[in-house]
């Protein structure tokens, strides 16, 4: 623990000069350097302050991703283990289990993922990716590692196949050859099926990919291989030639057996499904084309679109179940992606949200050759997963556990609350499980393997997303998991668009006019306020009682300052504008004006949406207290909002934009300040505002400036929707180091704002109500709130709000505020105890308001004993308040800027945490500033991770790390220690189920007399060395090969040990088993023998 007497510091610097308000001597140094600035008042006696954060309690690893994952490719599923094992085009693979088993791994080289195959009830998975290599996965740890990789070099991979209970894997390539890999070491076989050894020589043209591979389930020693053109091949693997060969017209997509091994149907690119038996290959023995419309005897049945995959299951006690992909009629161009389930004479369409990526029936034996006993179909979608009950005639889908839906809208916008009030969660949960919805299986969601506890830390923890469409969601993040509480729809306030008025708000935004852009929420109070694209702040206020009323709104007019006229000419123009512009609008109690200005008519005093004027009915949750929009000036669209704070203590919202700051009291319900950002700085202008270029066309959103030199017209740059993939794409541009020159060209937004009691002027004794007010061109202001001293005179007395005259500087846009008392303990804002609004009790509506000020009655004592602390996009500064002394200064980057910044408390302290434009996660402690953690951990991308990643309590972050998926990391060295504990299982003991006793006359006469030794027919002794060019072994970092390569001294060695026994202790245990079941099968192969001797002993040979 390390002390830092200010005192001290400021006594040892002889040669510096007073600083000033405005902490204009800030250092000049490079990245990361930090210096100390005397203040005015040195002299002043100082506490020590004691901080007792150290690097050893920081630092980064990603703990869990929740959503769906982005751009699946491939779909598995262990039916011993009951897991779920989905593959992206991106290299990753997610792997779900019961609710809170939930795993993510990615592939380094990021390579699409072709195909995922289970080893079945062993722990472990292979996945074939797009760059031709095989991986084996380790999944008997929480975090999956890689055991080998097997790269292809001249050949590529079409389709794998893994048979149960084997260690040789069948590999597909495009060339038609069949490859065999062990699985236990990753090394090929010299077994190979060449193309032109499987088709008749006779046959001219090449078959084409290998499509399908599977082994017949009545003889192991029987390969079925299809290739593309419609040819398949049953090789016979012990005397290497081809049983018999089978041909169709129309290529072939899939392939699957009935579990009796005589018959096996093929699905095709014209829509038909073909069904063959073993005892007459020369032609099918059954075509349909099932959505093929009926044609007359003799023609051929309409073709349709190709039906991509096809499962045939049987069942002991019912009709066979054919389940398949596609083979729509042509015709019907405008049907949805479908699902047919066929089950005896009846046909049932499954029509889907989305398009098809892979399905999969979950039956419940893993063994081939017995009755399958379908009882769920797992259908993967492009942007969902969804599993379809089969025990059930209407086919209902059950409720799925994961957080599938976050991107059900686009995620425009995130927050996350750590440590928030315990109760939250179960009041949210009560009130949205009433909006839940119904008709879902009631049988349990059937992936229900690993297992999963909750860990050390349990504190209640709330994400909340805002969305393209306007909703908001609240979400349950407490224990590694992520379920939804609540969703509160945000457009219901306003009139649906008509398709005469879609042309007003297009002006401002192109699509997605409800589009959440922040989101501000104070647990305590339960005060939730949220800002829209199109230029809106809704204040919401919790109540358990529903009610109908009408919606209050406040348009407000924002004048834009002189300088916002272009002029083509460098004249000179007046640094401020005509007070009289400036004054706040009129209050509309009624509702927004609805009216659209005909064309030539210059649109003025016009709100972008309407709000509802008529009483609207509210449920119990969140119901909207207040609207407030900006409206049209003079023909232009009112400017996004770029900040937005809310003080339930207070009863008043600030939000701004850049044009200039607004203030509401949301108590009265009326507009407390309409200013320009010039405005606020009276007659003490720190800049010297020089004539601008006409250059214009740029916008400041929550402090991310956003440059675009193109040729693109104001009302055009203004249209873009924050989920507009073109603005995501344009943000790979590095800022310059000379950020005034770049602000200065500029419109000066209002980027941060933040409530707070504190001294807003020099000669201030007491700390009082103020906003703490910063810009794009790193200008703070501090307002001055004289609020009316009693209850009853809150709801009748104005509130009077002024420019406190008190101004500080920094380099770049003010991002974050923050305040510690004098013993460098962190100042929480005040807040008002949450009551229902609409109580019916009597007790209740005779309640006063509740205040928590959060701060001890010794900070009242005269003296510097507050210290604020402000964070911009290129540096930290401390001041001491009220003496306005600049403390510290952290210049934290000179050739980048930071994205998000925020002020957290973490064990019992506080510390400043940055997320950088390049990358970097960056934690100083305070208020010395001190680095504690600089790490590259994530390069930005797109404008998606700038929008959504943020800060919170206890040492936890998340961003939205893809369209569909959030990513939760931690920067507390505790938790990482701590996060294996937190993680669910992949891989639980459970026993393989015994295969079914198939009788004496099925085992004589319905297979293969002999057991099939593969080990024999593939090993080195009789098929030799694959060629070394062929494919290239690559041991992973779980492998012990890979473990030699990363570890090293003592404990590399145990840790060796430690595995080498565990795998050794596994495999006796394994054999043990084996063993005793050997024995079992011997005692009672005896028994039998001998009673069979006793009954035929004494028989003549003619009485057999």
């Amino acid at each position: 623990m390390k002390k830092f007497n200010f005192r001290k510091v400021l006594d040892g610097l002889t040669a510096s000069s007073p600083g000033s308000g405005s902490g204009s001597s800030s250092n000049s140094g490079g990245a990361g350097s930090g210096s100390v600035h005397p203040g005015g008042t040195a002299g002043l006696p100082r506490e020590e302050i004691q901080e007792s954060l150290t690097s050893e309690y920081f630092q980064i690893c990603k703990t869990v991703r929740h959503g769906f994952p982005y751009q699946p490719t491939a779909l598995a599923f262990d039916p011993v283990q009951k897991i779920l094992a989905i593959g992206t085009r991106t290299g990753a693979i997610r792997i779900l289990g019961r609710p809170g088993v939930d795993c993510y791994c990615q592939h380094e080289s990021g390579a699409a993922v072709l195909q995922l195959q289970f080893l079945i009830n062993e722990g472990a998975l292979v996945s074939a990716s797009s760059d031709d290599t095989l991986h084996l996965w380790n999944l008997r740890q929480k975090r999956p590692a890689i055991l080998h990789s097997l790269k292809f070099n001249r050949e590529r991979i079409t389709y794998c196949h893994l048979p149960f209970q084997s260690k040789w894997l069948y590999v597909g390539t495009e060339r038609g050859n069949t490859h065999i890999v062990n699985i236990e070491s990753f090394i090929l076989s010299g077994y190979v099926i060449m193309w032109n050894k499987a088709i008749e020589l006779s046959t001219k043209t090449h078959p084409g990919p290998v499509v399908h591979l599977s082994d017949s389930p009545r003889d192991e020693g029987k390969l079925l291989i299809g290739y593309e053109n419609g040819t398949v091949v049953f090789w016979d693997l012990k005397s290497k030639r081809a049983e018999l060969r089978v041909y169709y017209d129309e290529a072939i997509h899939s392939i699957d057996w009935h579990h009796e091994g005589k018959q096996f149907m093929c699905s095709h690119s014209d829509g038909s499904l073909t069904l063959w038996n073993l005892k007459s290959p020369s032609r099918p023995f059954q075509t349909t084309v099932p959505h093929g419309k009926s044609q007359r005897e003799g023609r051929k049945s309409e073709s349709c679109k190709p039906i991509l995959k096809v499962e045939y299951k049987t069942c002991r006690n019912s009709e066979p179940f054919i389940i398949f992909s596609g083979g729509l009629s042509y015709d019907k161009a405008c049907r949805r992606p479908s699902l047919t389930i066929m089950h005896g004479k009846a046909i049932t369409v499954l029509e889907m949200d989305h398009p098809i990526v892979e399905f999969l029936t979950l039956c419940e034996t893993p063994y081939p050759n017995e009755f399958q006993e379908p009882y769920a179909v797992a259908v993967l979608l492009e942007k969902d997963l969804i599993v379809v009950d089969l025990t059930q005639t209407n086919f209902p889908i059950f409720e799925n556990p994961y957080p599938m839906d976050i991107h059900e809208s686009p995620v425009t916008c995130t927050a996350y609350f750590a440590d928030c009030p315990p109760d939250l969660i179960l009041v949210l949960y009560s009130i949205g499980v009433k909006h839940k919805k119904q008709g879902y299986s009631n049988k349990e969601w059937p992936v229900s393997g690993g297992a999963w506890n909750l860990g050390a830390q349990t504190y209640p923890e709330i994400i909340i997303t805002g969305h393209a469409d306007g909703t908001i969601k609240f979400w349950d993040a407490s224990a590694m998991t992520l379920q939804m509480l609540y969703k509160l729809k945000t457009s219901k306030v306003f009139e649906k668009q008509k398709a005469g008025d879609s042309k007003q708000t297009c002006e401002i935004v192109e699509e997605d006019p409800f589009a959440v852009q922040m989101i501000y929420w104070c647990p305590e109070s339960r005060i939730f306020c949220v800002s829209g694209v199109s230029a809106y702040v809704i204040i919401y206020k919790f109540s358990r009682h529903e009610i109908t009323t009408e919606i209050v709104s406040l348009e407000v007019r924002l004048q834009c300052d002189v300088e916002d006229i272009i002029t083509p000419e460098p004249e000179t123009s007046p640094p401020f504008p005509d007070l009289s512009s400036q004054l706040p609008s009129s209050r509309s109690l009624s509702g927004s004006t609805n009216t659209v200005s005909s064309e030539g008519v210059t649109k003025d005093s016009i709100p972008c949406l309407s709000v509802k004027t008529r009483p609207v009915r509210m449920p119990p949750g969140y119901q909207a207290d207040l609207v407030i929009q900006l409206v049209w000036v003079d023909g232009e669209p009112p400017q996004q909002i770029t900040s937005l704070a809310i003080s339930s203590a207070y009863g008043i919202v600030a939000f701004g934009n850049c044009t200039g700051l607004v203030v509401v009291d949301f108590i009265q319900k009326t507009v407390l300040l309409s200013m320009g950002t010039i405005d606020l700085y009276r007659s003490s202008d720190l800049y010297q505002r020089q004539p601008r270029s006409p250059r214009k066309n740029r916008q400041f959103i929550a402090g991310l400036t956003e440059l675009n030199d193109s040729p693109v017209p104001l009302e055009l740059e203004r249209c873009k929707s924050p989920t507009s993939e073109t603005r995501e794409n344009s943000y790979n541009r590095s800022r310059s180091s000379s950020i005034s020159s770049i602000d200065k060209d500029s419109k000066e937004a209002i980027t941060a704002l933040y409530f707070m009691e504190s001294f807003a002027r020099k000669n201030d004794s007491t700390i009082s109500p103020c906003l703490f007010v910063g810009t794009s061109l790193g200008m703070v202001v501090l307002i001055s709130l004289s609020l009316p001293s009693s209850d009853e005179q809150r709801f009748t007395e104005p509130v009077v709000v002024l420019p406190s005259g008190t101004f500080l500087s920094l380099k770049g846009a003010v991002l974050t505020f923050s305040c510690m008392d004098r013993t460098g303990s962190l100042m929480q804002p005040p807040y008002e105890v949450w009551k229902d609004p609409n109580n019916t009790d009597e007790n209740e509506k005779t309640w006063k308001r509740k205040l928590v000020m959060n701060y001890s009655s010794s900070s009242q004592e005269m003296g510097d004993h507050q210290y604020t602390i402000i964070c911009s996009e290129k540096q930290a500064k401390v001041f001491s308040l009220p003496s306005q002394t600049c403390l510290y200064v952290h210049n934290i980057t000179e050739t980048s800027f930071i994205l998000q910044a925020d002020v957290v408390a973490m064990c019992n302290s506080a510390c400043l945490a940055c997320f950088c434009a390049n990358g970097h996660i960056m934690i100083m402690s305070l208020p010395s500033l001190r680095p504690m953690l600089d790490v590259n951990y994530l390069p930005l991308t797109d404008m998606r991770i700038a929008r959504t990643f943020c800060f919170t309590n206890e040492g936890q972050a998340l961003y939205l790390v893809s369209p569909t998926e959030i990513q939760r990391l931690t920067y507390s060295q505790e938790m990482c220690d701590n996060i294996q504990d937190m993680l669910g299982d992949l891989f639980t003991p459970i026993e393989t189920p015994e295969a079914q006793n198939r009788g004496f006359l099925k085992g004589l006469f319905g297979g293969s007399g002999q057991t099939f030794d593969r080990e024999e027919l593939f090993g080195e002794a009789s098929a030799g060395k694959a060629s070394r060019s062929l494919a290239q072994h690559i041991p992973g970092p779980g492998s012990i090969e890979g473990m030699k390569g990363a570890a090293g001294g003592v404990m590399g060695e145990l840790t060796r040990a430690r595995i080498a026994l565990d795998e050794r202790g596994q495999r006796l245990g394994e054999l043990e088993e084996k063993t005793a079941g050997m024995m079992t099968s011997a005692e009672a192969f005896s028994k039998h023998a001998h009673e069979l001797m006793l009954k035929y002993k004494d028989k003549k040979w003619y009485q057999f």
